[in-house]
Protein backbone atom coordinates (compact mmCIF):
# COMPACT_ATOMS: atom_id res chain seq x y z
CA UNK A 1 0.00 0.00 0.00
CA UNK A 2 1.35 3.79 -1.09
CA UNK A 3 2.16 5.61 2.68
CA UNK A 4 3.07 9.44 2.02
CA UNK A 5 4.52 10.63 5.58
CA UNK A 6 3.29 7.75 6.66
CA UNK A 7 -0.48 8.23 5.79
CA UNK A 8 -2.32 6.14 3.52
CA UNK A 9 -2.98 7.17 -0.69
CA UNK A 10 -6.51 7.61 -0.19
CA UNK A 11 -9.13 8.09 -2.83
CA UNK A 12 -9.67 11.57 -4.12
CA UNK A 13 -13.61 11.10 -4.74
CA UNK A 14 -13.07 9.44 -0.91
CA UNK A 15 -11.33 12.10 0.98
CA UNK A 16 -13.45 14.92 -1.40
CA UNK A 17 -16.82 13.28 0.05
CA UNK A 18 -15.40 12.75 3.42
CA UNK A 19 -13.78 16.62 4.04
CA UNK A 20 -18.05 17.90 3.05
CA UNK A 21 -19.09 15.19 5.58
CA UNK A 22 -16.71 15.90 8.50
CA UNK A 23 -15.69 19.66 7.86
CA UNK A 24 -13.55 20.89 10.98
CA UNK A 25 -13.49 17.46 12.28
CA UNK A 26 -11.57 15.87 8.52
CA UNK A 27 -8.04 16.80 9.32
CA UNK A 28 -8.31 14.77 12.56
CA UNK A 29 -10.16 11.65 11.04
CA UNK A 30 -7.11 12.55 8.11
CA UNK A 31 -4.61 12.03 10.51
CA UNK A 32 -5.72 8.55 11.98
CA UNK A 33 -4.48 7.07 8.91
CA UNK A 34 -1.08 7.38 9.40
CA UNK A 35 -1.03 5.78 13.03
CA UNK A 36 -1.21 2.18 13.62
CA UNK A 37 -4.12 0.14 13.90
CA UNK A 38 -5.67 -1.34 16.55
CA UNK A 39 -5.12 -5.17 17.39
CA UNK A 40 -8.12 -7.59 18.53
CA UNK A 41 -8.71 -10.88 20.38
CA UNK A 42 -11.88 -12.04 21.93
CA UNK A 43 -11.80 -14.91 24.68
CA UNK A 44 -14.29 -18.28 24.25
CA UNK A 45 -16.54 -18.22 26.91
CA UNK A 46 -17.59 -21.69 25.80
CA UNK A 47 -13.70 -22.10 27.10
CA UNK A 48 -12.85 -20.03 29.64
CA UNK A 49 -14.05 -17.53 32.16
CA UNK A 50 -12.69 -14.01 31.93
CA UNK A 51 -10.47 -14.17 35.12
CA UNK A 52 -9.30 -17.26 34.36
CA UNK A 53 -8.49 -16.28 30.58
CA UNK A 54 -6.15 -13.18 31.97
CA UNK A 55 -4.46 -14.83 33.92
CA UNK A 56 -3.52 -17.88 31.87
CA UNK A 57 -2.91 -15.64 28.84
CA UNK A 58 1.00 -14.74 28.64
CA UNK A 59 0.08 -11.68 26.65
CA UNK A 60 -0.10 -8.15 27.98
CA UNK A 61 -3.62 -7.29 26.91
CA UNK A 62 -6.37 -4.09 27.43
CA UNK A 63 -9.78 -4.29 27.57
CA UNK A 64 -12.09 -3.38 24.88
CA UNK A 65 -14.97 -0.42 26.68
CA UNK A 66 -17.60 -2.25 24.93
CA UNK A 67 -17.22 -6.26 25.14
CA UNK A 68 -16.50 -7.80 28.46
CA UNK A 69 -14.90 -10.71 26.38
CA UNK A 70 -12.91 -8.39 24.16
CA UNK A 71 -9.13 -7.29 24.43
CA UNK A 72 -6.60 -5.08 22.54
CA UNK A 73 -2.95 -6.79 21.90
CA UNK A 74 0.00 -5.57 20.58
CA UNK A 75 1.22 -6.32 17.01
CA UNK A 76 4.38 -8.25 18.06
CA UNK A 77 2.73 -10.69 20.63
CA UNK A 78 1.49 -12.30 17.85
CA UNK A 79 -1.37 -14.80 19.80
CA UNK A 80 -2.36 -16.49 16.51
CA UNK A 81 0.89 -18.14 16.37
CA UNK A 82 0.44 -19.84 19.85
CA UNK A 83 -1.12 -22.94 20.70
CA UNK A 84 -3.96 -21.15 22.72
CA UNK A 85 -5.18 -19.62 19.51
CA UNK A 86 -5.53 -23.47 18.14
CA UNK A 87 -7.16 -24.53 21.07
CA UNK A 88 -10.09 -21.79 20.46
CA UNK A 89 -9.39 -20.21 23.73
CA UNK A 90 -9.66 -17.06 21.88
CA UNK A 91 -10.73 -15.73 18.33
CA UNK A 92 -8.61 -12.73 16.77
CA UNK A 93 -11.30 -10.00 15.30
CA UNK A 94 -10.93 -6.32 15.21
CA UNK A 95 -11.93 -4.56 17.86
CA UNK A 96 -15.07 -2.18 16.20
CA UNK A 97 -16.25 -5.73 14.93
CA UNK A 98 -16.94 -7.06 18.01
CA UNK A 99 -19.40 -4.38 18.78
CA UNK A 100 -22.55 -5.55 16.17
CA UNK A 101 -23.38 -8.52 18.32
CA UNK A 102 -23.35 -6.89 21.64
CA UNK A 103 -25.90 -4.86 20.03
CA UNK A 104 -27.88 -8.25 18.62
CA UNK A 105 -27.32 -9.38 22.52
CA UNK A 106 -28.31 -13.00 21.81
CA UNK A 107 -29.76 -15.36 24.36
CA UNK A 108 -29.45 -18.91 25.11
CA UNK A 109 -32.44 -21.30 23.86
CA UNK A 110 -33.14 -18.64 20.87
CA UNK A 111 -33.19 -19.36 17.00
CA UNK A 112 -30.67 -16.97 15.30
CA UNK A 113 -29.14 -16.26 11.75
CA UNK A 114 -25.91 -14.71 10.79
CA UNK A 115 -26.81 -14.10 7.03
CA UNK A 116 -23.10 -13.45 5.42
CA UNK A 117 -21.02 -15.05 8.20
CA UNK A 118 -18.16 -15.62 6.95
CA UNK A 119 -14.84 -15.96 8.45
CA UNK A 120 -16.89 -16.24 11.19
CA UNK A 121 -15.34 -13.58 13.76
CA UNK A 122 -19.72 -12.45 14.76
CA UNK A 123 -20.94 -16.22 14.42
CA UNK A 124 -18.57 -17.41 16.97
CA UNK A 125 -18.98 -14.34 19.19
CA UNK A 126 -23.24 -15.13 18.72
CA UNK A 127 -22.51 -19.36 19.60
CA UNK A 128 -20.32 -17.83 23.17
CA UNK A 129 -23.68 -15.73 24.20
CA UNK A 130 -25.92 -18.74 23.23
CA UNK A 131 -24.10 -21.28 25.41
CA UNK A 132 -24.41 -24.09 23.58
CA UNK A 133 -28.44 -24.03 24.00
CA UNK A 134 -30.80 -23.17 20.54
CA UNK A 135 -30.09 -22.86 16.77
CA UNK A 136 -27.43 -20.48 15.31
CA UNK A 137 -27.46 -20.64 11.33
CA UNK A 138 -24.27 -19.12 9.79
CA UNK A 139 -24.59 -18.45 6.10
CA UNK A 140 -22.06 -17.61 3.24
CA UNK A 141 -22.63 -17.48 0.32
CA UNK A 142 -19.45 -17.83 -1.25
CA UNK A 143 -18.02 -21.49 -0.91
CA UNK A 144 -13.81 -20.73 -0.06
CA UNK A 145 -15.35 -18.73 2.28
CA UNK A 146 -17.76 -20.56 3.70
CA UNK A 147 -15.22 -23.45 4.36
CA UNK A 148 -13.32 -21.28 6.25
CA UNK A 149 -16.41 -20.39 8.23
CA UNK A 150 -16.72 -23.74 8.99
CA UNK A 151 -13.06 -24.31 10.30
CA UNK A 152 -13.52 -21.57 12.55
CA UNK A 153 -16.99 -22.79 14.10
CA UNK A 154 -15.23 -26.16 14.47
CA UNK A 155 -11.69 -24.61 16.26
CA UNK A 156 -14.03 -22.54 18.85
CA UNK A 157 -16.01 -25.90 19.82
CA UNK A 158 -19.20 -24.20 18.91
CA UNK A 159 -21.92 -27.66 19.39
CA UNK A 160 -25.13 -25.75 18.35
CA UNK A 161 -24.20 -24.05 14.86
CA UNK A 162 -25.61 -25.07 11.14
CA UNK A 163 -23.00 -23.90 8.61
CA UNK A 164 -24.76 -22.88 5.11
CA UNK A 165 -24.05 -22.02 1.40
CA UNK A 166 -26.66 -20.65 0.18
CA UNK A 167 -27.64 -17.54 -1.40
CA UNK A 168 -30.24 -15.35 1.13
CA UNK A 169 -33.28 -15.40 -1.20
CA UNK A 170 -32.59 -19.30 -0.81
CA UNK A 171 -32.63 -19.23 2.78
CA UNK A 172 -35.94 -17.05 2.98
CA UNK A 173 -38.08 -19.37 0.91
CA UNK A 174 -36.97 -22.02 3.79
CA UNK A 175 -37.07 -20.19 7.27
CA UNK A 176 -40.05 -17.80 6.91
CA UNK A 177 -40.57 -15.66 9.72
CA UNK A 178 -38.23 -18.26 11.60
CA UNK A 179 -35.89 -16.24 13.78
CA UNK A 180 -35.64 -14.96 16.92
CA UNK A 181 -32.43 -12.57 16.08
CA UNK A 182 -30.64 -11.80 12.53
CA UNK A 183 -27.34 -10.25 12.01
CA UNK A 184 -26.67 -8.67 8.78
CA UNK A 185 -23.04 -7.57 8.84
CA UNK A 186 -23.60 -6.81 4.94
CA UNK A 187 -21.14 -6.54 2.27
CA UNK A 188 -20.20 -3.40 1.99
CA UNK A 189 -17.48 -0.95 0.30
CA UNK A 190 -15.12 -1.53 3.11
CA UNK A 191 -14.18 2.44 3.52
CA UNK A 192 -13.75 1.80 7.37
CA UNK A 193 -11.20 -1.07 6.92
CA UNK A 194 -8.88 0.73 4.94
CA UNK A 195 -6.09 1.32 7.45
CA UNK A 196 -6.35 -2.41 7.91
CA UNK A 197 -6.96 -3.48 4.07
CA UNK A 198 -5.30 -2.12 0.90
CA UNK A 199 -7.13 -4.09 -1.31
CA UNK A 200 -10.57 -2.53 0.10
CA UNK A 201 -8.63 0.87 -1.24
CA UNK A 202 -8.18 -0.42 -4.30
CA UNK A 203 -11.16 -1.71 -4.89
CA UNK A 204 -13.55 1.84 -3.85
CA UNK A 205 -15.28 4.25 -6.52
CA UNK A 206 -18.57 5.76 -6.11
CA UNK A 207 -19.89 3.12 -8.43
CA UNK A 208 -18.50 0.55 -5.84
CA UNK A 209 -20.73 1.73 -3.14
CA UNK A 210 -23.77 2.95 -5.11
CA UNK A 211 -23.96 -1.02 -6.35
CA UNK A 212 -23.29 -2.10 -2.16
CA UNK A 213 -25.84 0.07 -1.38
CA UNK A 214 -28.44 -1.84 -4.24
CA UNK A 215 -26.91 -5.25 -2.25
CA UNK A 216 -27.87 -4.05 0.86
CA UNK A 217 -31.42 -3.50 0.04
CA UNK A 218 -31.70 -6.56 -1.66
CA UNK A 219 -29.80 -8.70 1.04
CA UNK A 220 -32.10 -6.75 4.13
CA UNK A 221 -34.81 -8.04 1.93
CA UNK A 222 -34.36 -11.79 2.86
CA UNK A 223 -33.67 -10.99 5.88
CA UNK A 224 -37.00 -9.02 7.14
CA UNK A 225 -38.68 -12.26 5.75
CA UNK A 226 -36.59 -14.57 8.00
CA UNK A 227 -37.59 -12.51 11.26
CA UNK A 228 -40.42 -13.71 13.24
CA UNK A 229 -42.72 -10.86 14.53
CA UNK A 230 -41.09 -8.88 17.47
CA UNK A 231 -37.59 -10.44 16.32
CA UNK A 232 -34.79 -8.13 16.73
CA UNK A 233 -32.52 -7.41 13.24
CA UNK A 234 -28.45 -6.05 13.69
CA UNK A 235 -27.47 -4.39 10.57
CA UNK A 236 -23.99 -3.69 10.64
CA UNK A 237 -21.34 -2.58 7.80
CA UNK A 238 -17.32 -1.54 7.92
CA UNK A 239 -17.78 2.12 5.92
CA UNK A 240 -18.46 5.56 6.34
CA UNK A 241 -20.98 6.13 2.76
CA UNK A 242 -24.31 7.44 4.36
CA UNK A 243 -25.48 5.55 1.05
CA UNK A 244 -25.15 2.58 2.68
CA UNK A 245 -25.47 3.38 5.92
CA UNK A 246 -28.27 5.54 7.09
CA UNK A 247 -30.05 5.24 3.20
CA UNK A 248 -30.14 1.89 3.36
CA UNK A 249 -31.59 2.26 6.70
CA UNK A 250 -34.17 5.19 5.76
CA UNK A 251 -35.29 3.16 2.56
CA UNK A 252 -35.90 0.19 4.56
CA UNK A 253 -38.09 1.54 7.19
CA UNK A 254 -39.73 3.54 4.20
CA UNK A 255 -40.95 0.15 2.78
CA UNK A 256 -41.02 -1.95 5.77
CA UNK A 257 -43.58 0.40 8.93
CA UNK A 258 -43.48 -2.68 10.75
CA UNK A 259 -39.68 -2.04 11.73
CA UNK A 260 -38.60 0.68 13.98
CA UNK A 261 -34.79 1.35 15.50
CA UNK A 262 -34.38 0.58 18.83
CA UNK A 263 -32.06 1.90 21.40
CA UNK A 264 -29.21 0.43 22.73
CA UNK A 265 -27.54 0.43 25.72
CA UNK A 266 -24.20 1.00 23.23
CA UNK A 267 -24.64 3.87 22.30
CA UNK A 268 -22.79 5.73 24.97
CA UNK A 269 -19.64 4.16 23.34
CA UNK A 270 -20.29 5.78 19.93
CA UNK A 271 -21.64 8.90 17.92
CA UNK A 272 -25.07 9.15 16.77
CA UNK A 273 -25.83 8.17 13.36
CA UNK A 274 -26.16 11.34 11.28
CA UNK A 275 -29.88 11.14 9.16
CA UNK A 276 -28.77 15.09 8.01
CA UNK A 277 -26.24 13.30 5.86
CA UNK A 278 -28.41 12.20 3.12
CA UNK A 279 -27.69 14.58 1.00
CA UNK A 280 -24.57 14.38 1.22
CA UNK A 281 -23.67 11.98 -2.00
CA UNK A 282 -27.10 13.46 -3.62
CA UNK A 283 -29.73 11.31 -2.21
CA UNK A 284 -31.55 13.20 0.55
CA UNK A 285 -33.08 10.75 3.31
CA UNK A 286 -37.32 10.01 2.71
CA UNK A 287 -39.63 9.57 5.11
CA UNK A 288 -39.06 8.89 9.13
CA UNK A 289 -35.41 9.71 9.64
CA UNK A 290 -35.21 11.20 13.16
CA UNK A 291 -34.95 8.22 15.18
CA UNK A 292 -32.08 7.16 13.24
CA UNK A 293 -29.69 9.16 15.38
CA UNK A 294 -30.08 5.96 17.74
CA UNK A 295 -27.93 4.25 15.32
CA UNK A 296 -24.55 3.99 15.74
CA UNK A 297 -21.39 5.22 13.89
CA UNK A 298 -17.43 4.54 14.78
CA UNK A 299 -15.18 6.39 13.59
CA UNK A 300 -11.40 5.47 13.68
CA UNK A 301 -10.19 9.00 15.42
CA UNK A 302 -12.87 8.94 18.23
CA UNK A 303 -12.32 5.43 19.41
CA UNK A 304 -9.74 2.53 19.32
CA UNK A 305 -10.65 0.64 16.18
CA UNK A 306 -11.40 0.95 13.14
CA UNK A 307 -14.74 2.52 10.93
CA UNK A 308 -18.34 0.63 11.45
CA UNK A 309 -22.15 1.26 11.19
CA UNK A 310 -24.87 -0.49 13.12
CA UNK A 311 -28.25 -0.16 13.75
CA UNK A 312 -30.71 -2.40 15.71
CA UNK A 313 -34.29 -2.46 14.33
CA UNK A 314 -37.59 -4.64 15.90
CA UNK A 315 -40.08 -6.14 13.87
CA UNK A 316 -43.48 -5.12 15.41
CA UNK A 317 -45.52 -7.80 17.92
CA UNK A 318 -48.08 -9.67 15.91
CA UNK A 319 -49.64 -13.31 15.71
CA UNK A 320 -47.35 -15.56 15.52
CA UNK A 321 -46.85 -19.78 15.54
CA UNK A 322 -43.43 -20.60 16.87
CA UNK A 323 -41.91 -23.63 14.16
CA UNK A 324 -42.75 -26.75 15.68
CA UNK A 325 -39.66 -28.85 16.08
CA UNK A 326 -39.22 -31.96 13.64
CA UNK A 327 -38.39 -35.22 15.37
CA UNK A 328 -35.41 -36.71 13.41
CA UNK A 329 -34.46 -40.41 13.34
CA UNK A 330 -31.33 -41.24 15.01
CA UNK A 331 -29.65 -44.20 13.12
CA UNK A 332 -29.98 -46.79 15.55
CA UNK A 333 -26.64 -49.33 15.49
CA UNK A 334 -24.47 -46.44 14.37
CA UNK A 335 -25.36 -43.92 17.29
CA UNK A 336 -25.48 -46.45 19.60
CA UNK A 337 -21.94 -47.65 19.05
CA UNK A 338 -20.80 -44.23 19.20
CA UNK A 339 -22.65 -43.39 22.43
CA UNK A 340 -20.67 -46.66 23.91
CA UNK A 341 -17.41 -45.29 22.19
CA UNK A 342 -18.18 -41.84 24.12
CA UNK A 343 -18.96 -43.34 27.52
CA UNK A 344 -16.57 -46.41 27.56
CA UNK A 345 -13.28 -45.49 25.81
CA UNK A 346 -13.58 -41.72 26.17
CA UNK A 347 -15.22 -41.85 29.90
CA UNK A 348 -17.28 -38.48 28.69
CA UNK A 349 -19.12 -37.48 31.73
CA UNK A 350 -22.81 -38.33 31.52
CA UNK A 351 -23.70 -34.35 32.22
CA UNK A 352 -21.94 -33.81 29.11
CA UNK A 353 -23.38 -36.22 26.73
CA UNK A 354 -26.99 -35.21 28.21
CA UNK A 355 -26.09 -31.64 27.64
CA UNK A 356 -25.40 -32.21 24.05
CA UNK A 357 -28.75 -34.45 23.73
CA UNK A 358 -30.85 -31.38 25.45
CA UNK A 359 -29.96 -29.27 22.58
CA UNK A 360 -29.32 -32.14 19.97
CA UNK A 361 -29.93 -35.13 17.73
CA UNK A 362 -27.18 -37.54 17.30
CA UNK A 363 -27.71 -38.35 13.29
CA UNK A 364 -25.31 -40.09 10.67
CA UNK A 365 -24.56 -38.29 7.31
CA UNK A 366 -23.07 -40.81 5.60
CA UNK A 367 -20.38 -42.12 7.14
CA UNK A 368 -20.14 -39.31 9.20
CA UNK A 369 -22.04 -38.85 13.16
CA UNK A 370 -23.19 -35.00 13.91
CA UNK A 371 -25.63 -33.99 16.81
CA UNK A 372 -27.61 -31.61 15.03
CA UNK A 373 -29.77 -29.22 16.94
CA UNK A 374 -33.12 -29.99 17.24
CA UNK A 375 -34.19 -26.39 16.37
CA UNK A 376 -32.51 -27.21 12.83
CA UNK A 377 -35.15 -27.30 10.30
CA UNK A 378 -35.00 -30.99 7.70
CA UNK A 379 -31.59 -30.24 5.62
CA UNK A 380 -33.35 -31.59 2.15
CA UNK A 381 -32.31 -28.86 -0.69
CA UNK A 382 -30.30 -27.31 1.99
CA UNK A 383 -26.05 -26.96 0.92
CA UNK A 384 -25.30 -27.10 4.24
CA UNK A 385 -21.41 -27.89 5.38
CA UNK A 386 -21.61 -28.41 8.99
CA UNK A 387 -25.13 -29.14 9.98
CA UNK A 388 -23.78 -29.22 13.94
CA UNK A 389 -21.08 -30.91 15.57
CA UNK A 390 -19.42 -33.23 14.08
CA UNK A 391 -18.93 -36.29 16.23
CA UNK A 392 -17.02 -38.70 14.32
CA UNK A 393 -17.07 -40.93 11.55
CA UNK A 394 -18.15 -44.32 11.39
CA UNK A 395 -15.47 -46.72 9.93
CA UNK A 396 -16.38 -50.84 9.35
CA UNK A 397 -18.48 -50.87 12.74
CA UNK A 398 -16.06 -49.06 14.55
CA UNK A 399 -16.32 -45.43 15.88
CA UNK A 400 -13.53 -42.54 15.32
CA UNK A 401 -13.70 -39.50 17.09
CA UNK A 402 -13.77 -36.26 15.17
CA UNK A 403 -11.09 -32.85 15.95
CA UNK A 404 -14.05 -30.59 16.24
CA UNK A 405 -15.54 -33.13 19.01
CA UNK A 406 -11.90 -33.00 20.95
CA UNK A 407 -12.19 -28.78 20.30
CA UNK A 408 -15.56 -28.97 21.88
CA UNK A 409 -14.97 -31.18 25.28
CA UNK A 410 -13.37 -28.78 28.12
CA UNK A 411 -10.88 -30.53 30.69
CA UNK A 412 -12.70 -33.17 33.26
CA UNK A 413 -15.78 -34.00 30.50
CA UNK A 414 -14.14 -36.63 29.67
CA UNK A 415 -11.92 -39.06 32.27
CA UNK A 416 -9.06 -40.19 29.09
CA UNK A 417 -7.35 -36.82 29.24
CA UNK A 418 -3.48 -36.14 28.56
CA UNK A 419 -1.76 -32.56 29.46
CA UNK A 420 1.15 -31.98 27.62
CA UNK A 421 3.72 -29.99 28.28
CA UNK A 422 4.83 -26.79 25.74
CA UNK A 423 7.12 -28.82 24.21
CA UNK A 424 5.24 -31.74 23.34
CA UNK A 425 1.81 -29.12 22.18
CA UNK A 426 4.56 -27.83 19.60
CA UNK A 427 5.01 -31.11 18.06
CA UNK A 428 1.43 -32.43 18.26
CA UNK A 429 0.76 -29.25 16.57
CA UNK A 430 3.08 -29.90 13.86
CA UNK A 431 1.96 -33.67 13.36
CA UNK A 432 4.62 -35.47 15.55
CA UNK A 433 4.54 -38.71 16.93
CA UNK A 434 4.37 -38.34 20.89
CA UNK A 435 6.48 -40.36 23.93
CA UNK A 436 3.72 -41.28 26.55
CA UNK A 437 4.24 -43.40 29.57
CA UNK A 438 3.00 -47.23 28.68
CA UNK A 439 -0.36 -47.21 31.33
CA UNK A 440 -1.98 -44.85 28.43
CA UNK A 441 -3.82 -46.67 26.05
CA UNK A 442 -6.18 -46.09 23.58
CA UNK A 443 -7.81 -42.49 22.59
CA UNK A 444 -6.90 -39.81 24.38
CA UNK A 445 -8.12 -35.72 24.95
CA UNK A 446 -4.75 -34.46 24.87
CA UNK A 447 -4.85 -30.50 26.69
CA UNK A 448 -2.31 -27.92 27.19
CA UNK A 449 -2.56 -25.93 30.03
CA UNK A 450 -5.79 -26.51 30.31
CA UNK A 451 -7.24 -25.88 27.23
CA UNK A 452 -8.23 -29.15 24.39
CA UNK A 453 -6.16 -29.40 21.32
CA UNK A 454 -7.16 -32.69 19.53
CA UNK A 455 -7.32 -36.42 19.94
CA UNK A 456 -4.16 -39.04 20.31
CA UNK A 457 -3.92 -42.24 20.30
CA UNK A 458 -1.64 -44.06 22.68
CA UNK A 459 0.03 -47.53 23.17
CA UNK A 460 3.39 -49.43 23.77
CA UNK A 461 4.79 -45.71 25.52
CA UNK A 462 3.95 -43.59 22.07
CA UNK A 463 1.05 -41.22 21.23
CA UNK A 464 -0.21 -41.47 17.71
CA UNK A 465 -0.91 -38.37 16.46
CA UNK A 466 -4.20 -37.49 15.11
CA UNK A 467 -4.43 -33.31 14.89
CA UNK A 468 -5.96 -33.04 10.98
CA UNK A 469 -2.66 -32.98 8.59
CA UNK A 470 -4.48 -29.71 6.76
CA UNK A 471 -3.61 -27.77 10.02
CA UNK A 472 -0.18 -28.67 11.12
CA UNK A 473 2.10 -26.29 11.67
Amino acid sequence: MDHTDGIIQLPQAFTVRMEHMLQEEYPVFLQAYGEERSFGLRLNPLKTERDEFIKRMPFALEPVPWTAEGFYYQAQEQPGKHAFHEAGAYYIQEPSAMAPVEVLAPMPGERVLDLCAAPGGKSTQIAGKMCGCGLLVANEIIPGRAKILSQNIERMGISNAVVCNEAPERLAGMFPSFFDRVLVDAPCSGEGMFRKDETAVKEWSPEHVRMCAERQDMVLEQAAQMLRPGGILVYSTCTFSTQENEGVMAAFLKSHPDFSIETSQLERFFEPGRPDWGAEEGQALEGQVEDLVHTMRLWPHRITGEGHFIARLKKEDGLYRQPPVTVKRENGDAVRICKDFLREELGMKEAVLEKLEANGNFMLFGEHIYVMPRQMIPLKGIKALRPGLHVGTMKKNRFEPSHALALFLSLGDAEKTYELTEEQAAQYLRGEMLGCEDSYKGWMLLAFQGYSLGFGKAGGGKMKNHYPKGLRK
